[in-house]
C-alpha cells in the first residue's frame, strides 16, 4: 500500500516528511513529525526557541539524519546524507546561524556552497548582480570576519539564490532588510513561488509570515500541534499557539513622558572604524533621560557595532566629555569603569561576545556583573554569591537550564538570551545600552524580555535599544533616530515616525533626514 502512495504523480508534493524522530541525550527533538510542502506554495514553520525546527530544517538539507521516519522528494522516497545532495536535489538553505568561514572572503564562502565548477564562472559579477537585484548590498572581496552579523546573514541569501533552487528554506532572512527591501524580497519570493519554487520560510516576525504564507505548521516542544492559514489567524493568535499561553501585551506605551535631566549624553561624538571595513561614526549626538527608552534603528553594517563599542567603552572615545554617564565625562574610561558608575551594555552577537560557550552560566554571570553585583572580593570570585546571581536571573527570567552550572552553549538562542538580558538587567543600571536584544528569539522569549526592558524603563533607568526589528522600536520606544553610513539622524517622538521615513532613512535618503528634522519637538 505504501508503494502504491509513493508512486509519483502531477499532484505529489514537492517535500513530504512522514513520522521523523530525532533525538539528543535527554531530548527527543522531533517527536513523529509530519510535514508536507506542495510545489509552488510558501509554508511557514513557526515554534517557540527549543520547538524543535532547527533540527527539521537541518534533517531536510542532510545536515543531520533522522532517527526514524521517511522523506519524499517528488513522491519518490529520498535519503538526504549531506547538504551536497539536498542541494543536487534542488534544496538551499539560509541558516540562521552562519555556516561561514571566518578567514575567507564573501566570494570564497559562496564558491563552497556550489556544487560545480561551471556554478562559479563569474561568481564575483554575480554575487554583485544578486546583490544589487535584491537590496543586499556585499562586496564579494571582503574577508567575513570584518562583517558584521546582519551581513554574514546576506552572504547565506544570496548564495542560495544563485541556485535556483526547488525548495528554498529562509530562516529569519529580513532581520537585515528595511521595510522597502523586506517587501522587494517578497515581490521576489512571490515570483519564485510563481515559477514553481518552493518556500519553507521561518520567522519570528508572526505579521510577515501572515502577508506572505499560505499555510503555517506550528510546533512545539517537538511535536507539530497546529497547522492552518496564517492570514485568517492575529499575529497574536499564532504566538499563543506557539507558546501554548496567553501574552501578556505591555502598556508602558501609556507612562508619561520622562522628566528630568538625562542620564546619557552622546555630544559630537567621531570615531573611525578600527576595521578595515568598518563604518566610521560621525557627529553622532543625543540624549537619554532616565525612564526613557531611545531606539537606533538600521541596516546591519551602519556603525550600530562601532556605536556600542563606543557606549560600553570597548572603543574609547576622542574625549571624556564625547560621552556623559550621569554627569560625569567617560568617554575614555573603559566598560569596568563605566560598569561602576552604573553603566550596563549587553552586545548584539551573545555568542562569543555577550556570553563565552564553554563556561557556565555563574561563570558567564560574573563576567559582567561582578562589579555591581559584588561576586567578589579580596581580588577573589565569591562562588557562593555568583552561582546565587545566576539562580535569580535563571529564576526571574524563566530561563530553561538545568541550574547554574549549566554551559551557556547547552541553551537553546532566545533561553541565552533572556539569561543575559537578565544578567544586566538584575544589576539595576542607571543606564542600559542593549543591542538586537530578541535577534532570533521567539515570540515568548521576546514578549519577557520587552516586559523586563519596560518594568526597568519604569524604574528610572535611561535604555539605548539597538535594533533592525522596527516593529520592537516601535513597541517599546519613547524616541527614534536612524544610523546610516555612520551618522545619526535626527530624533523623532515614536509616534510621529512612520515605517515609510523610517525605512527611507535606513537607505540614507537625505530627503527622510529633512522630514526626521521637520518631526522634531518645537
Amino acid at each position: 500500500m505504501d508503494a502504491e502512495l509513493d508512486k509519483p504523480g502531477p499532484d505529489a508534493p514537492l517535500l513530504e516528511l512522514r513520522g521523523i524522530v530525532k533525538q539528543f541525550p535527554g531530548c527527543l527533538a522531533n517527536d513523529h513529525v509530519d510535514l508536507t510542502i506542495r510545489k509552488g506554495e510558501i509554508h511557514a514553520l513557526l515554534g517557540e526557541n527549543g520547538a524543535g525546527k532547527s533540527t527539521l530544517v537541518k534533517i531536510i538539507y542532510g545536515v543531520m539524519k533522522p532517527d526514524a521516519g521517511r522523506i519524499l522528494w517528488n513522491g519518490q522516497p529520498a535519503v538526504i546524507a549531506s547538504p551536497a545532495q539536498a542541494r543536487a536535489l534542488g534544496i538551499g538553505m539560509v541558516f540562521q546561524h552562519f555556516s561561514l568561514f571566518e578567514a575567507l572572503t564573501v566570494a570564497e564562502n559562496v564558491a563552497l556552497g556550489l556544487n560545480s565548477a561551471r556554478q562559479r564562472e563569474g561568481l564575483e559579477r554575480r554575487i554583485a548582480e544578486i546583490s544589487a537585484r535584491y537590496g543586499l548590498p556585499l562586496a564579494p572581496e571582503r574577508t567575513v570576519h570584518d562583517l558584521s552579523v546582519g551581513e554574514r546573514q546576506r552572504i547565506e541569501i544570496v548564495r542560495c539564490l544563485l541556485q535556483n533552487p526547488k525548495l528554498l528554506i529562509m530562516d529569519e532572512p529580513t532581520s537585515v532588510l528595511t521595510p522597502q527591501e523586506a517587501q522587494k524580497l517578497f515581490v521576489t519570493l512571490r515570483r519564485l513561488r510563481a515559477e514553481g519554487c518552493s518556500i519553507l520560510y521561518i520567522s519570528h516576525k508572526l505579521e510577515e509570515v501572515r502577508a506572505l504564507c499560505e499555510t503555517a505548521t506550528i510546533m512545539r516542544l517537538g511535536r507539530v500541534v497546529a497547522q492552518c492559514a496564517p492570514a485568517e489567524k492575529s499575529a497574536r493568535e499564532l504566538a499563543e499557539l506557539m507558546i501554548a499561553a496567553k501574552l501578556k501585551e505591555p502598556d508602558h506605551n501609556a507612562k508619561p513622558a520622562p522628566a528630568g535631566p538625562p542620564r546619557l549624553v552622546v555630544n559630537r561624538l567621531t570615531i573611525r572604524s578600527s576595521q578595515p571595513f568598518g563604518t566610521d561614526l560621525k557627529d553622532i549626538s543625543f540624549s537619554v533621560a532616565g525612564g526613557e527608552i531611545f531606539g537606533i534603528a538600521g541596516i546591519a553594517g551602519n556603525g550600530q557595532s562601532e556605536l556600542m563599542d563606543a557606549l560600553s567603552g570597548e572603543t574609547p572615545a576622542g574625549s571624556p566629555a564625547n560621552i556623559l554617564l550621569d554627569g560625569a565625562p567617560v568617554g575614555l574610561e573603559r566598560p569596568a569603569a563605566r560598569r561602576r558608575r552604573g553603566g550596563c551594555f549587553l552586545p548584539e552577537e551573545r555568542n562569543g561576545h555577550g556570553a563565552v560557550g564553554p563556561m557556565t552560566l555563574a561563570e558567564n554571570g560574573f563576567l559582567s556583573a561582578h562589579v555591581r553585583g559584588a561576586l567578589q572580593r579580596f581580588g577573589l570570585i565569591n562562588a557562593r554569591r555568583t552561582r546565587e546571581f545566576a539562580a535569580r536571573v535563571i529564576h526571574a527570567f524563566d530561563v530553561r537550564a538545568t541550574g547554574p552550572q549549566a554551559e551557556a552553549r547547552s541553551l537553546s538562542g532566545g533561553n541565552l538570551q533572556k539569561f543575559l538580558v537578565g544578567r544586566e538587567v538584575l544589576q539595576k543600571p542607571g543606564v542600559l545600552v542593549i543591542s538586537q536584544p530578541t535577534w532570533g528569539v521567539d515570540a515568548g522569549a521576546a514578549a519577557a524580555i520587552y516586559e523586563a526592558l519596560a518594568r526597568l524603563a519604569a524604574t528610572g533607568t535611561a535604555i539605548v535599544l539597538i535594533s533592525q526589528d522596527l516593529d520592537e522600536i516601535l513597541l517599546l520606544c519613547d524616541r527614534i533616530a536612524v544610523i546610516a553610513a555612520g551618522r545619526l539622524s535626527p530624533a523623532m517622538p515614536v509616534q510621529e515616525a512612520s515605517l515609510e521615513t523610517i525605512g527611507l532613512l535606513m537607505g540614507g535618503a537625505p530627503e527622510a533626514q529633512q522630514d526626521a528634522a521637520h518631526a522634531l519637538p518645537a
